[in-house]
C-alpha cells in the first residue's frame, strides 16, 4: 500500500478496522440467518466480502481501503456464525464434530494461502484473488440445499424430506432421520424462547464465564497483532525482507491445525488448550527477547532467530488448539435452547474485545 501513501495512523485503522465490521455482522448474524435462512445468509456475506474487495481493489484513497474492509468485516462476521451452524444442520450426529473441526483447519488453510500469495503479488492482485472464491461460493449456493433443520423450524416438511435426502444420497432411506428433526424442532418450540440476558441467570453463569473467557483470552493472547504485522515483525527484528518469515509461518500453521484436528477428540479439549496456550506464552516471549536483543545491540543473528522462532511457535500453537477449541467448547456447554443467545453473546464478544495492534515503523505505510 505504499504507493498510497498512508500514515501511520491510517495504516493502523485499515489493520483494525475490519473488527468493527465483523462486531456488526456478528450482530445480525442470528437474525439473519433465521429470517432468510442459512444458505442466503451466506450469499448475503459472500455479497458483502466482494464490495469490500472491490472497494479495495480500486481504492484512491483511505477512505475506500477503510469502507472495504469494514464490508469484508461485515461479511466475515456473519460467516463465523451462519457456517458453523448449517455444518451442525447438514451433518449426521457422528461426523459433526469433525466436521467442525475441519472447518477450522480450511480456514486455516485459506489464511496460509492468502500469506503465501502476499509475498509474490501486489495488495490489489491479492484483493482480487480474494473475489475468486467468495464467487465460487455463490455459485456454489445455487446448488446446496438448505438446512433441513431451518426448514421444519419454518414449517416447510415436503421441502425438509427433499433437502435431507439430496444430503444423504438418493438411495438412503430418510423417513426416522427426517422424524426425528420434525419432533425435535416441536420441541424446541415449546420451550421458552431464551434472550442474552436470560444467559445471566444462575443456571448458565458458569457457562458464560467459560465460553467468554476462552474468547477474551484467544484474543488478548496476541493473534490479530501478529497475523497484521507478521511480516514487518520479521523485517524490524532484522530479517532483509518479511517474504522468508511469512513462507515459514504458513508452512507450520496447516499441519498444526491438521494435528489439532486429530487430536482432539483422542487428547481432549482442555489439555490440547493448556499445551497451546503454553506455546503461544512462549512465542510472545521470543519475540519480546529479539526485540530486547536488537536494543541493547546483541548479536544481529540472535535477533533474527527469536523473531524466528518466536512466530512459528506462536503460530503452530494458536493453530493446535487456541485458534479452533473455544469454539468447539462455546457448541458444547449451553443447553440447546440457549444455544442461539450463547452463540451472539460469544461472536459479539469475540469481535468486541480490543485488539492489541503492534506499533509499526512509519516506512511501511
Amino acid at each position: 500500500m505504499r504507493d498510497l501513501h498512508l500514515s501511520l495512523a491510517e495504516y493502523s485503522v485499515f489493520g483494525s478496522i475490519l473488527t468493527i465490521g465483523a462486531m456488526l455482522g456478528a450482530i445480525l448474524s442470528g437474525t439473519i440467518a433465521d429470517w432468510v435462512g442459512r444458505r442466503c445468509a451466506m450469499a448475503i456475506s459472500d455479497v458483502f466480502c466482494i464490495i469490500g474487495y472491490l472497494l479495495i481493489v480500486f481504492s484512491k484513497n483511505s477512505v475506500w481501503l477503510d469502507l472495504g474492509r469494514l464490508s469484508i468485516g461485515c461479511g466475515i462476521g456473519l460467516l463465523s456464525y451462519v457456517v458453523p451452524v448449517y455444518i451442525s444442520e447438514i451433518t449426521p450426529k457422528n461426523l459433526r464434530g469433525q466436521f467442525a473441526a475441519v472447518n477450522q483447519l480450511m480456514i486455516c488453510c485459506g489464511a496460509s494461502l492468502a500469506y503465501a500469495l502476499g509475498t509474490c503479488i501486489t495488495w490489489r492482485t491479492l484483493a482480487i484473488v480474494g473475489v475468486a472464491p467468495c464467487l465460487l461460493q455463490l455459485v456454489g449456493l445455487l446448488v446446496i440445499p438448505e438446512s433441513p433443520r431451518w426448514l421444519a423450524k419454518i414449517g416447510h416438511s415436503g421441502a425438509l424430506e427433499e433437502a435431507l435426502q439430496k444430503l444423504r444420497g438418493k438411495e438412503t432411506d430418510i423417513s426416522e432421520e427426517a422424524a426425528d428433526i420434525k419432533d425435535f424442532t416441536e420441541k424446541l418450540q415449546h420451550l421458552p424462547q431464551s434472550k442474552m440476558l436470560d444467559l445471566f441467570q444462575k443456571d448458565y453463569i458458569h457457562a458464560v464465564t467459560v465460553g467468554v473467557g476462552l474468547m477474551v483470552l484467544q484474543q488478548f493472547g496476541g493473534v490479530n497483532a501478529i497475523c497484521f504485522y507478521a511480516s514487518e515483525i520479521f523485517v524490524s527484528a532484522g530479517f532483509s525482507s518479511g517474504n522468508t518469515g511469512m513462507l515459514a509461518m504458513v508452512a507450520v500453521q496447516i499441519p498444526m491445525t491438521a494435528l489439532g484436528v486429530l487430536l482432539l477428540d483422542k487428547a481432549g479439549r482442555r489439555p490440547l488448550l493448556m499445551v497451546s496456550a503454553a506455546g503461544t506464552c512462549l512465542g510472545c516471549l521470543l519475540v519480546g527477547l529479539s526485540f530486547l536483543s536488537k536494543e541493547h545491540h546483541w548479536a544481529k543473528d540472535l535477533n533474527v532467530a527469536l523473531a524466528l522462532m518466536g512466530i512459528l511457535i506462536f503460530s503452530g500453537s494458536f493453530s493446535l488448539g487456541m485458534g479452533g477449541i473455544p469454539w468447539v467448547i462455546m457448541s458444547e456447554i449451553f443447553p440447546i435452547h440457549m444455544k442461539g443467545s450463547a452463540g451472539s453473546l460469544v461472536t459479539i464478544e469475540n469481535r468486541l474485545v480490543i485488539k492489541r495492534i503492534v506499533p509499526v515503523d512509519q516506512k511501511f505505510c
